[in-house]
């Protein structure tokens, strides 16, 4: 405006700088004129723009709009299927949003679920529901609370009136609100309680089994070291083992139920009893005068195991063996007094069955034979008296050999071939398993590395090389010298191990997985605590002990271990190995249950080195069912 102004002024102004005052009128109506036209034209301009943007606007809005339905839609479902309870509150604890899973897991109404319920009422309804017995309203406020106004996020586990477990995780949020997702792990919590308690308890019977029963011994010798004394009882029966070949394992299941159920009638609440295994049992008897108390325990005992027992129609009769050792004159370690106590059930059976004794110090004659037999052990190893056998083992599927477990024998020079259950505790008592096991594992690398290069070789390690700190680099040397990969060679391990110094053991078994060694768990299920294990380190093998084998195919419960472990071992990416095969019945249902190797004499019993390395040279490596 005031540059058009200024062009018509200059118009109305002659050379000598008078002004025409009519033309200056006639300028300025012409300026505003003229500015008046640009501004209708800005205006309709303007207007058209304005009418462009609102179209879009509308347009924008619309799909704005639908967007926002279709982000809303989801996220209800979204919440609404999830298989967790959700909720979240704002700064003034008020109700924002939640879901159907969390007023069912609570029990609150459904009205109760709109926004803006307050926080009280919610926690009104779940308290009339007997949630939280014996407390009060403004308890629960208070404590729910505090939890918010701490500002950090939360986990915390609560039990409701009717027995479900809920886990709460909380998260504040920056408005001052918090949001909560709750999740039932009633039946989480059930099954790991059921874990714990196979893995401390004998599957067949339910007592203690060896974990549980050291545990128990070594509370008890606590109470020994304050003054009291603890009587240690191993038993067995006397000619179990006629009732299972005569009438099956069915039948002998049920009778070590059975005695199970007298030998708890026999004891007191503080006392414990356990399964061994098979048909042998320990019982643990602390805070009573001895030996009087022992004596009248174990004529107990004798007495209700000698009376009849009515299983499946069969009037059965069943006697026992009794040891027993007294702390503290006997022992005051587990071992020593499983050991004494199992010195005395020896006498029990010398001195003809059904009889119960005490641990004498001069029960020496067994140790007399053990003590020579130590003798010629300790010389063996430096006359070259050992020599290891090979098992093959055979992937089920294709009968192929995959590797080969080394069993160690000992070639007597006046008793001839010596297996190994005579000898290899007798070795661990005396030290010789080290320098025993050293040459194992330096003489079956060196054979394996003969062999074809897809061939593994299994080592059994005792829990006393464990023991050593040289049996990391025991196994080092042995790869080294012989030049055998360390994926070739498998160490195998029983839950024996793992049962003393467990960080020390793992720590050395992460040191082999390090190395590129697999490792394996043998006879897996044999009532230790097999599972709580497999969840504390990662074996690469499950080795299926040949108790359960054995029974296969008629016997159900064994049919159901199987079943079990090879699913855990496919879940957990483990192979699984069957001990012990021996007839093609079993070998069929190992095959229709997954399970992936096998070894036992239906292909080949262990052999010496140089019969195994002709068994590889078979077609494809493939052996032939002889049974």
């Amino acid at each position: 405006m005031h540059k058009l102004l200024a062009k018509q002024l200059a118009k109305t102004t002659d050379r000598a700088g008078a002004v025409d005052l009519d033309a200056l009128c006639s300028a300025v109506s012409d300026a505003y004129e003229e500015a008046d036209q640009d501004r209708r034209r800005t205006d309709r301009s303007i207007a058209l723009m304005v009418e462009e943007l609102d179209l879009l606007n509308s347009r924008d809005r619309g799909k704005l709009l639908a967007e926002l339905k279709q982000q809303n839609n989801r996220f209800e479902a979204a919440v609404e299927n999830m298989t967790q309870g959700l909720c979240m509150f704002d700064g003034e604890y008020r109700l924002i949003i939640c879901n159907h899973r969390w007023l069912d897991l609570f029990d609150v109404p459904r009205d109760l679920g709109r926004p803006n319920t307050s926080f009280r009422a919610i926690l009104e309804a779940r308290l009339a529901h007997g949630h939280y017995p014996g407390r009060s309203i403004d308890e629960l406020l208070a404590e729910r609370l505090a939890i918010h106004k701490d500002r950090k996020p939360k986990t915390f586990e609560q039990r409701l009136a009717n027995g479900r477990i809920v886990q709460t995780f909380h998260q504040p949020m920056a408005d001052g609100g918090w949001v909560s997702t709750f999740e039932d792990i009633t039946e989480r919590r059930r099954n790991e309680a059921q874990i714990a308690h196979m893995s401390r308890h004998d599957a067949l019977t339910d007592l203690a089994n060896r974990v549980l029963l050291r545990e128990k011994m070594e509370q008890c010798l606590a109470r020994v070291r304050r003054g009291e004394s603890l009587a240690v009882f191993f038993l067995d029966l006397d000619h179990f083992k006629s009732v299972n070949d005569s009438l099956g394992h069915a039948v002998g299941d049920a009778m070590l139920q059975a005695v199970a159920d007298r030998l708890r009638g026999c004891v007191r609440e503080s006392d414990t009893v356990a399964r061994l295994g098979g048909d042998e049992f320990a019982i643990l008897q602390v805070g009573a005068a001895q030996p009087t108390a022992a004596t009248a325990l174990a004529q107990r005992i004798l007495d209700v195991l000698s009376t009849q027992i009515e299983i499946g129609g069969h009037q059965l009769v069943t006697g026992a063996s009794v040891g027993i050792a007294v702390s503290p004159n006997d022992g005051d370690c587990p071992e020593q007094l499983m050991k004494n106590a199992d010195l005395a059930l020896y006498r029990a059976k010398q001195d003809g069955r059904n009889a119960f004794r005490f641990f004498e110090h001069d029960m020496d004659v067994k140790m007399k034979l053990r003590r020579s037999l130590e003798l010629d052990l300790r010389k063996a190893l430096a006359q070259g008296e050992f020599e290891l056998f090979y098992q093959p083992v055979v992937n089920v599927s294709t009968n192929e050999i995959t590797g080969a477990e080394a069993l160690l024998r000992w070639n007597h020079p006046e008793r001839g071939m010596v297996p190994p259950v005579e000898f290899i505790s007798l070795s661990e008592e005396i030290g010789l398993i080290i320098p025993l096991g050293e040459w194992v594992l330096r003489t079956a690398c060196a054979d394996a590395a003969t062999w074809e290069q897809d061939i593994s070789v299994a080592v059994n390690l005792s829990p006393v090389q464990f023991k050593s700190n040289n049996l990391v680099t025991t196994v080092v040397s042995a790869l080294a010298s012989s030049g055998l990969p360390a994926s070739r060679l498998e160490l195998e391990i029983t839950e024996s191990v793992l049962m003393q110094d467990n960080d020390s053991t793992l720590k050395t078994l992460h040191q082999f997985r390090a190395l590129g060694v697999r490792i394996s768990m043998d006879d897996f299920g044999t009532g230790y605590s097999s599972l709580s294990y497999l969840r504390r380190f990662p074996f690469n093998k499950i080795k299926i002990d040949r108790s359960f084998i054995q029974d296969l195919p008629g016997e159900i419960d064994s049919l159901s271990i199987v079943r079990a472990v090879t699913g855990l071992g496919s879940s957990l990416g483990m192979a699984t190995t069957a001990e012990g095969v021996e007839t093609a019945e079993q070998l069929a249902v190992l095959r229709e249950e997954g399970c992936t190797e096998m070894q036992g004499y239906i292909f080949s019993p262990p052999r010496p080195a140089r019969e195994f390395v002709k068994l590889l040279r078979n077609p494809g490596r493939k052996l032939r069912a002889i049974r």
